[in-house]
């Protein structure tokens, strides 16, 4: 399984005023612009990280997801949320040619947790031996920081912060996190069950 990121969030997507009110920055000095870029820097690095704990993308953006075998055949789960349209369903054979997949053999079954690739009737066709398929789809929550809910979008800001005021400390642990970012995105993370089944 590869998922690809085709396009990176816009930097006047990000909420790069509220990040520095957040941390209380100076304002209308010379070089009020000065650590633009490392904040910027920052602020990725935490809607990465909230991304990857959760499964769930926060600016809207497009994805390529490639496999080489449905886990089910009447709807395959997509790696994650919330996705807003498939775009493009390819089936790619052993020796590289492509084969496209008639927009109405296949839809979207929306959900918070876990969108689903739906047959639109029977099953999924099967991938190629020895090939595999490739889903382009669009996810996020929206274009912009306001279609963020409320306590991801903070969970983003303490996490940034962290990132900055701490950014020449290496103890915490590799896969820890800030309590108070934990516990904002906590209902935001996938339950797993049955040994990844419903992955």
């Amino acid at each position: 399984m590869m998922l690809t990121e085709e396009n990176r969030v816009p930097p006047e997507a990000l909420p790069l005023d509220a990040f520095k009110a957040h941390l209380r920055l100076g304002t209308g000095f010379a070089e009020t612009d000065l650590q633009d870029p490392v904040l910027e820097s920052f602020l990725r690095a935490a809607m990465s990280a909230i991304e990857a704990r959760t499964g769930k993308i926060l600016i809207a953006r497009d994805f390529t997801w490639t496999i080489t075998a449905w886990r089910d055949d009447t709807g395959q789960a997509l790696p994650v949320a919330p996705v807003t349209a498939i775009t493009d369903v390819t089936y790619i054979k052993r020796d590289g040619e492509e084969t496209p997949l008639a927009p109405n053999f296949y839809q979207l079954a929306e959900d918070a947790q876990r969108p689903q690739l739906m047959p639109v009737a029977g099953v999924l066709p099967a991938v190629p031996a020895g090939g595999s398929v490739r889903v382009a789809f669009q996810a996020g929550f929206g274009a912009s920081w306001e279609d963020l809910p409320a306590d991801m979008a903070q969970a983003v800001l303490l996490l940034a912060a962290y990132y900055y005021e701490y950014r020449n400390e290496t103890s915490m642990g590799e896969n820890q996190m800030p309590f108070g970012v934990s516990s904002l995105i906590d209902r935001y993370r996938t339950v797993r069950l049955f040994a990844g089944a419903g992955q």
